[in-house]
């Protein structure tokens, strides 16, 4: 009797010490008023500059009563500090869930997204580890905690494989329009759809044209005509298996957005092709919007090759302007996906267009596009032009006709 007692005084005690003693072995337990994830984790690509870079964004919920500031970011990559944001920078990124418009500081119980792009030198390792250290002022806390540094935010960049493709359109003078990567209409534009937010524009292109003036067009501004791109057949970028067609909706009048455009006409006339390369396994869609109106040339389930006419040019559903909107998702929507970068296999770049502003001043009045030129023009390989370029294509080969 003696010794089962004991006994279990001695189990009891033992227990006693190890629920009380592990209070050092716990993690420490932070408050964490702001809260940061990553939804998609970076796929690295290769630019037009020839650097590696990796656009994603960084999600912030203010789980708190009051505003936080935000007023530093510092990127690590591998346990290093790789890039840093000061308050300035962060206060043209951070966009509230929503809204398009940026700001510094999270108002409370709101979420928001803060854009990031990461270029890596040519030859750099891409890092195996990304997380964020943020430093924050928070309204609501007491004094002594209103400074408060915040860690989080764990990813690792995706290296999926990147599809190379030949390229959308063909000939010269082409402009890659709010292309990757800080530009705020395509990469910026989070969509929720069936209770998810996506980014299926993340790598988008609106691809334009100059006329030999250097102009977007000539003429009436509200003439389809007197746009250089209008008309241009739209051609497909790799061996692929149309999945849907879209035709039939009216053009649009240049020079303004139309009105209640709804969601399923916001691409206007267009096609999705699903590419057919084995190394993307059958995940990789490419769209092509904004086509005239009886122009397609393809029905669901065609199989295409590269540089097959699929459409031409036009101004259908939610456009400004005649351009060919063209992007890569990881789905076969247009908007419930998540967009992907590329590589075109073979392009020229042969001038620099200062800003997205110089370039909507120069569309907008119809005069020339203020640009830097080339001294000579730059042969590309396997890489994505980036924003506001001035690029030519090789002229199409005839392709074989659908099987």
């Amino acid at each position: 009797m003696y010794l089962s007692t004991l006994l279990r005084r001695t189990i009891l005690t033992t227990t006693l010490t190890l629920s009380l003693a592990p209070t050092a072995a716990r993690a420490q337990e932070n408050p964490t008023p702001l809260i940061l994830s990553v939804q998609d984790a970076p796929v690295p690509f290769t630019g037009s500059d020839g650097n590696t870079h990796l656009a994603y964004e960084l999600w912030m919920l203010n789980f708190s009563s009051g505003d936080i500031a935000v007023q530093k970011l510092e990127i690590l990559a591998d346990g290093k500090i790789l890039q840093t944001l000061d308050a300035p920078a962060i206060a043209t990124r951070l966009q509230p869930a929503g809204l398009r418009d940026s700001t510094g500081t999270l108002a409370k119980s709101t979420q928001a997204l803060l854009f990031l792009h990461i270029t890596l030198p040519a030859g750099t390792a891409v890092p195996h580890h990304l997380t964020h250290r943020i430093t924050t002022f928070i309204a609501a806390a007491p004094p002594a905690f209103q400074h408060l540094t915040l860690t989080g935010g764990d990813t690792a960049p995706d290296h999926q494989p990147i599809a190379i493709l030949h390229p959308p359109l063909a000939g010269n003078n082409y402009i890659s329009a709010d292309s990757c990567c800080d530009s705020t209409r395509h990469m910026r534009a989070a969509l929720a759809v069936n209770n998810h937010v996506w980014l299926a524009q993340r790598y988008a292109v609106d691809w334009e044209q100059l006329d030999s003036q250097d102009r977007i067009y000539s003429g009436p501004r509200e003439d389809l005509e007197s746009y250089t791109i209008f008309g241009k057949p739209a051609l497909a970028v790799a061996d692929a298996t149309v999945v849907s067609v879209i035709d039939g909706l009216p053009e649009q009048t240049p020079g303004k957005y139309p009105e209640a455009i709804s969601l399923d006409q916001a691409d206007g006339n267009a096609v999705i092709l699903r590419l057919d390369d084995p190394r993307l396994h059958g995940h990789v869609f490419a769209l092509y919007a904004h086509l005239q109106p009886g122009s397609l040339r393809v029905h669901s389930g065609d199989k295409v090759h590269p540089g097959q006419v699929l459409g031409l040019v036009g101004n259908t559903g939610n456009s400004l302007a005649p351009h060919l909107h063209f992007q890569l998702m990881s789905e076969p929507s247009s908007l419930a996906s998540n967009g992907l970068p590329y590589a075109i296999d073979s392009f020229e770049v042969t001038a620099q267009i200062p800003s997205t502003e110089v370039f909507d001043e120069a569309e907008a009045k119809g005069t020339p596009v203020p640009q830097h030129a080339l001294a000579t023009p730059q042969p590309l390989e396997k890489s994505l032009p980036l924003d506001q370029l001035i690029v030519s294509f090789p002229e199409a080969q005839k392709a074989p006709a659908p099987r």
